[in-house]
């Protein structure tokens, strides 16, 4: 018996990638799936999708998008009507995400950055659960904190926290710049995003909770002196930007990645698939409307040169500069995940908390 032909990596190159997926034993074999279909990770509305079947197996070849970086999956459409989503079988390098891994390919010249293997400060957690009586649920809360928890020390707050943690190493980042001297040292609170798209969708009720519950609960477990940073991706950092446009005094300075800043005229495709659209579309539109807030904050946006949110950013970071911030886009080449998240903190999260704590 003929044996199974072995897996070939994605063929990659300065400008392009080549996935194969074999399908048969035999060139006289026929095909064992009625076809397979790439689902990148990212923005590709022109893009052909679709594999050609040659040989024996499953080919499709796809021009480099913008990015150094892609995740993606594969779908396969079997005979009797079914699909199947997989990571590639052929490929070893998988990225994590908040709904399970993707295969990803590196192009030419990605590095990751180099303080994921730098020397780093000690560091501890402190973990809280902080009653929430207008979410109907607790917040919790985990702090990491590289001291004595009442030594007076600069805050962090992140939506999203536990994920940041986990897929982005938020607190291993903190605890590089510390050991390098390139931040004070300083605490990261990372907040679970509990009831998350109620939540994080310009939600007055939760911007009311940060302020009246989540950061004087930070504040009664460890001592923090100077403004406090808030960051956040995806709505999450919409939820920043909300909090922070409501409650003068909340956060003295803002990092927000991938913020979904949508709006109807650029994000038609997400009113019939996300249930909070009319919401949080509403508010931006509001925000582009009115006039500056009470208080204007360093604010530094990120978003990837291939995802759907990079329009929705560069829009609104014009308003938040005619709205008189002190606020600038990092364009990344990669998408909306969390490994590009955590590959724009160095500089661009840097820089902000060292400007906000004036380092």
């Amino acid at each position: 018996m003929t044996e199974t032909p072995p897996l070939v990596s994605p063929l990659v190159t300065a400008d392009s990638v080549t996935f194969r997926l074999p399908d048969r034993d035999e060139p006289t074999d026929e095909p064992t799936l009625d076809g397979a279909r790439l689902l990148p990770a990212l923005s590709l509305p022109d893009a052909g999708l679709d594999f050609v079947h040659d040989e024996g197996e499953w080919r499709l070849t796809l021009p480099r998008p913008p990015v150094h970086r892609m995740e993606y999956k594969f779908r396969l459409h079997r005979p009797a009507g079914d699909a199947e989503e997989i990571c590639d079988p052929a490929n070893p390098l998988r990225a994590p995400g908040a709904f399970g891994d993707k295969s990803v390919v590196e192009f030419p010249g990605y590095a990751a950055p180099a303080w994921l293997t730098a020397e780093r400060v000690p560091g501890e957690y402190v973990d809280l659960s902080i009653p929430a009586p207008l979410l109907e649920h607790d917040v919790d809360a985990r702090v990491w904190t590289p001291g004595d928890p009442d030594e007076p020390l600069p805050l962090l707050v992140a939506h999203d926290g536990p994920e940041y943690d986990r897929l982005a190493d938020l607190t291993g980042f903190a605890a590089a710049m510390i050991a390098e001297e390139r931040l004070p040292r300083c605490r990261v609170a990372l907040l679970a995003p509990g009831a998350r798209d109620d939540n994080y969708s310009a939600n007055p009720w939760y911007a009311a909770t940060l302020h009246q519950r989540i950061l004087p609960a930070l504040r009664d477990a460890v001592a923090v002196t100077g403004p406090v940073a808030g960051m956040g991706a995806s709505l999450g950092g919409l939820a920043m930007l909300h909090a922070q446009r409501a409650l003068p005094g909340l956060f003295g300075g803002l990092f927000l990645q991938s913020a979904s800043f949508l709006t109807i005229e650029l994000d038609p495709q997400e009113s019939g698939r996300f249930s909070k659209f009319a919401q949080v579309s509403t508010y931006v539109a509001k925000v582009q409307a009115e006039g500056a807030p009470f208080e204007s904050v360093p604010t530094v946006l990120t978003c990837g040169l291939a995802e759907e949110n990079l329009a929705n950013n560069r829009q609104m970071v014009l308003t938040l500069v005619a709205h008189g911030y002190d606020a600038r886009l990092v364009e990344v080449p990669d998408a909306h995940n969390y490994v590009g998240w955590r590959d724009a903190f160095d500089p661009a999260l840097a820089e902000l908390l060292r400007e906000l704590w004036e380092v």
